[in-house]
């Protein structure tokens, strides 16, 4: 079967080893029943196909974690005919710990020593031979970022799956009577192994001065906010050219198109379809492989520099506060930018569980349209102190809805009994492997538009049924009858039909709020060019102000900006969500939390401000 198991703790490079023997011929997925990733992939050398499994990461395999568990269980199940286990050698006696539990297991393997670039750089040598003959199994150096010495992983893969060794040597378990007495029997074996095997140099480390002030109590926050803000804003000027390109789509294939197929007396909605939905699709497929791009090269930079570590020891003991690892600060700062960036960035979390809560905890933090949207919209209906207080109200529920998201997911995603105390040892800085993190970032742009465009595609079709009309006329619309019809219900929720059908456009994207309501109010476009044109059709300001102010209240108008402000982010956030989650059933139970939390929230805000307005 020439199958090969990965195995090796968190951040062991597990996934960089996965990706680059497998590149594109990989499937990730979901273990059956289980919220934990499931990566398979394959790889053919000298004519032969391997398959490959990147085990799920942990630190041991004692323990009671899903991700433990699975471990166990496929590895005794024989499932592998080689399991290839990776430690870090600049930690090489915390990281054989892992090899310490596999021990006992039987099965065929090799020790990969991951990180020698590391490890050299801190004045550490590693008798690679030596340590081979005490362990009874083939013994690699590697240095799996620099994309060099792969043919010499795929020589061992083979020589070994003809000519299989096991581990010779195994911790004595026989007297321990007890998981404490277990543990030091595990790192007394360790000792052994590694005693005369490694050389180490100077053990003094001194700290730098901006070390020292990133890992200070209180100035360390705001060292890796500013740090966090600063890469997004780097990654916001990398993906721009490539938005700007995007952005052409629509532009140059919009009209050419409608005419052409219009002259062929081609059905109108067909043409719809081809001029307008098409090009837009290829235009938000475009901006969201560029955020991905953006954000996978700066903070692959800082996680492979070495301070997203710091980040993490940061804020770990208040992000624990709603099952999340102190790692999850970058990506929620950076949904204040963009939702996409923000969901994009949680691959650094060390588990599928962890990533997940993080990503529907960053849905909850609103981006840079909302921003540019609400306060307008408030602006219509309040002076300019009750917009500030509307923002402030916003601003103030973004944390309680945080809190309630890691109730509702938390206990499933982060079970409490799997949640412990962050115990690290934060690494040296050092060089970055540029080849990696660039050829990484451009195979998930890659990977990413492909995928988003699939999944835009269809939600947008479903998007322009509901809002298409042969005349052009709103109330020829499926969404206009769906919203008349169905108003008695949202009035419950303080949205009569027009605010309602808004709020369903505001799934879709932020930036179409004001140009549906210009639309529906004005009337001075179809709803379906108001919002698929919502970056370049104009908006008429003081005439939808005196026109929305005449028709709705305003305790309707800030039930509108509350609903709209806390539902789906957008179509684009809600495809990167399931892209990285590759979790369907996962992202729909996240898209109709907001929904749902979003008319409550709308019901809750209308009733309280009827009271007062």
């Amino acid at each position: 079967m020439n199958s090969i198991a990965l195995l090796g703790q968190p951040n062991s490079g597990k996934s960089t080893v996965f990706n680059a023997l497998t590149g594109a011929r990989q499937h990730v997925g979901n273990w059956p029943g289980k919220t934990v990733e499931k990566k398979e992939g394959s790889f053919t050398y000298k004519g032969a196909k391997y398959t490959i499994t990147d085990l799920p990461g942990s630190y041991g395999l004692t323990g009671n974690s899903d991700e433990e568990k699975i471990t166990v269980d496929y590895i005794k199940a024989g499932h592998a005919d080689l399991v290839c286990i990776l430690v870090d050698a600049s930690q090489l006696e915390r990281s054989m710990y892992m090899l310490a539990e596999f021990a006992g297991m039987n099965v065929p393997s090799v020790l990969v020593l991951n990180m020698m670039d590391v490890a050299e750089d801190k004045g550490i040598s590693v008798n690679a031979g030596e340590l081979s003959r005490r362990l009874g199994i083939p013994v690699l150096p590697f240095t799996a970022a620099d994309g060099k010495g792969y043919d010499r992983l795929r020589d061992l893969f083979e020589t070994e799956l003809s000519s299989p060794h096991l581990l010779t040597s195994a911790p004595n378990l026989a007297e321990a009577k007890s998981l404490k007495e277990q543990g030091e029997a595990k790192y007394t074996w360790i000792t052994q192994m590694l005693e005369g095997v490694t050389t180490t140099g100077s053990l003094d480390y001194k700290m730098s001065r901006f070390d020292r002030l990133a890992t200070a109590p209180v100035l360390g926050k705001f060292i890796s906010i500013g740090v966090i803000l600063l890469g997004f804003i780097v990654a916001m000027a990398i993906c721009m050219p490539f938005m700007m390109l995007g952005s052409m789509f629509p532009v140059l294939m919009n009209e050419p198109i409608a005419n052409a197929l219009t002259a062929i007396h081609i059905h109108p909605w067909l043409v719809s379809i081809f001029s307008l939905l098409i090009p837009n699709t290829l235009y938000f497929s475009t901006a969201m492989a560029a955020f991905v791009l953006g954000v996978n090269l700066v903070f692959g930079y800082l996680e492979e520099k070495g301070f997203i570590a710091r980040t993490a020891y940061q804020f770990d003991g208040v992000l624990s506060k709603v099952g999340l690892q102190g790692k999850a600060v970058a990506p929620i700062l950076m949904g204040f930018g963009c939702t996409i960036g923000g969901t994009s960035g949680t691959r650094v979390m060390d588990n599928w569980g962890q990533k997940m809560l993080a990503m529907a905890i960053v849905w909850a933090v609103p981006c840079g349209s909302i921003w540019a949207v609400m306060p307008v919209i408030s602006g219509m209906f309040f002076p300019w102190w009750g917009t500030l207080l509307v923002c402030v109200g916003i601003l103030a529920y973004v944390f309680v809805l945080m809190w309630f998201v890691s109730l509702v997911f938390g206990k499933k995603l982060s079970p409490v009994e799997t949640r412990t105390g962050m115990i690290m040892e934060l690494p040296p800085y050092h060089k970055v492997h540029w080849g990696h993190i660039v050829k990484e970032a451009f195979y998930k742009a890659g990977d990413i538009f492909v995928r988003a465009f699939r999944t835009v595609i269809v939600i947008s079709v479903i998007f322009w049924v509901l809002q298409y009309s042969a005349s052009g006329s709103l109330e020829d619309s499926l969404l206009y009858k769906i919203g008349t019809f169905i108003e008695p219900v949202t009035k419950i929720f303080g949205l009569g039909w027009q605010s309602f059908m808004t709020f369903l456009s505001s799934a879709f994207a932020k930036e179409a709020v004001l140009g549906v309501l210009n639309a529906i109010f004005v009337g001075q476009s179809s709803l379906l060019d108001a919002t698929f044109h919502a970056k370049t059709s104009g908006v008429e300001g003081m005439a939808l102000a005196q026109i929305m102010s005449q028709t709705i209240a305003p305790a309707e108008a800030l039930a509108l900006i509350f609903a709209c402000t806390f539902n789906i982010p957008c179509v684009m956030a809600l495809s990167t969500t399931y892209r990285e989650s590759h979790s369907l059933k996962w992202t729909a139970r996240v898209a109709a939390f907001y929904v749902g939390s979003a008319l409550l929230l709308a019901c809750i805000v209308y009733h309280i401000a009827s009271l007062f307005m």
